[in-house]
């Protein structure tokens, strides 16, 4: 059945769509193509190193415990035994997970000297990444933080609680945690109750990452390739880039995903989103691309970089956990890894805000039923059991997607605007 607060939803973005599509300015949302934020870019590059096989051989380092790596040492000598591997399990084998990713703008420590000194904590970027069961397919789900949003009361750490906000910016959900709270817990737990309430998605876990673990990974790769139509300067970002094909390293590549007001941007959230679709597709390739096995040191740089960056909930703060998991992602093709932002308008109270129509309710929907969200049907897998009535799937609560089967078959309708894949290409240099 619909519950009440579902219904309250849809008909109040069902308004949004028809104020949007009134509103010409709102062809720069649509327009905007999806992307996976700082965050998303670190996990999948956690993904594709394990991806690669290298997760079987260093999985057991958790923590950053103190190895000391001998390899070097033995390679290139005939004759030595090899020693047996197994590769990780998927602690979620056959059933889709959904988690939640975060950027967190923590000024402390090494932070500052990236991000500039500032109070208080806050996470511009969050990501919903849906594995489908059957593990061929990648979503992920940009949540503008100027969204407009009911939040719920959240429960902090300490037991006290805070107060519901009918309708605050999104990201104010994880400020209010860490305001409240003083701690990742309660910041990141108030953020997945918001998700949660606002999206009826269940959500497995979540995995928050900081500047200074981006700028570090993507050095251990030695830089990502990336074209650019026009020269980017942004004095804010420290970014000053030409117009072209190039390589950018950590801090260019930092400044790039964060980059806001300067020459070659206009000032909007929704743009820089679009504009981190090619930065997103470089990483990823790069990482893909590179035969990490053959290059112990490389491995152990990159292992450590984008362990420690990571923050996460217990189910994914195990490497071994996240090895399984990308292990079981090996084959997945690029243009099976989509990236949308959650479709939006400009809020009629304010037009520095966006408010959700009702093509997110669309979004939603797909992925609590594992559907794939450019509106495709699914090849349905063979099975001797009976396929799930709507009777079976509905529920007034979000559930575990741990205890329910994924629906196999969906109705086709047309790709949400916006919708792209790691495969895609859109830039043209020179």
């Amino acid at each position: 059945m619909t519950t009440p607060h579902a219904s309250t939803r849809a008909a109040q973005r069902a308004q949004n769509t028809a104020a949007a599509a009134r509103d010409p300015r709102h062809a720069r949302t649509v327009r905007t193509h999806s992307m996976m934020r700082l965050i998303g870019l670190v996990l999948t590059g956690v993904f594709a190193f394990v991806a690669t096989g290298a997760g079987a051989i260093y999985y057991k380092m958790q923590n950053n415990i103190e190895s000391i790596d001998v390899s070097d040492l033995l390679a290139g000598v005939d004759g030595l035994p090899s020693a047996p591997t197994e590769d990780p399990k998927d602690p979620k084998a056959g059933v889709p997970v959904n988690i939640l990713l975060m950027g967190s703008d923590d000024r402390s420590g090494e932070n500052a000297t990236i991000g500039g000194e500032a109070g208080g904590m806050r996470s511009d970027t969050t990501i919903v990444m849906h594995i489908s069961a059957d593990r061929t397919r990648v979503d992920l789900v940009s949540i503008p933080r100027d969204s407009m949003v009911a939040i719920p009361s959240c429960t902090m750490t300490d037991g006290s609680t805070t107060k519901a906000q009918k309708k605050a910016m999104f990201n104010s959900a994880f400020a209010t945690g860490w305001d409240n709270g003083g701690d990742i817990a309660s910041a990141a737990g108030c953020s997945m109750l918001t998700v949660m309430s606002i999206t009826d998605v269940y959500l497995d876990g979540f995995v928050v990452v900081d500047f200074a673990g981006f700028q570090s990974m993507i050095d251990s790769i030695g830089g990502v390739p990336i074209c650019l139509p026009e020269a980017i300067v942004s004095p804010e970002a420290n970014l000053n880039l030409a117009a072209g094909q190039q390589t950018l390293n950590g801090e260019q590549a930092l400044g790039l995903a964060r980059a806001r007001k300067g020459t070659g941007l206009n000032g909007s959230d929704l743009t820089r989103i679009s504009r981190q679709q090619e930065l997103l597709g470089a990483t990823a390739n790069t990482l893909l691309d590179k035969n990490l096995l053959t290059d112990a040191p490389g491995l152990l740089k990159f292992l450590n970089a984008a362990t420690s960056s990571l923050k996460a909930s217990p189910e994914f703060a195990s490497l071994q956990n996240l090895s399984g998991l990308a292990m079981s992602l090996r084959g997945i093709d690029a243009a099976k890894i989509n990236f949308l932002m959650v479709p939006v308008a400009d809020d009629p109270a304010d037009k520095n805000r966006v408010v959700w129509t009702s093509a997110a309710d669309d979004v939603w929907a797909n992925i609590a039923a594992d559907r794939p969200i450019d509106g495709s049907t699914p090849v349905e897998a063979p099975t001797d059991a009976p396929a799930a009535t709507p009777e079976d799937a509905a529920t007034d609560e979000p559930t575990s997607t741990a205890t329910t089967e994924p629906t196999q078959t969906a109705t086709t309708t047309a790709p949400p605007k916006g919708l792209t894949t790691a495969a895609d290409t859109t830039a043209t240099c020179g």
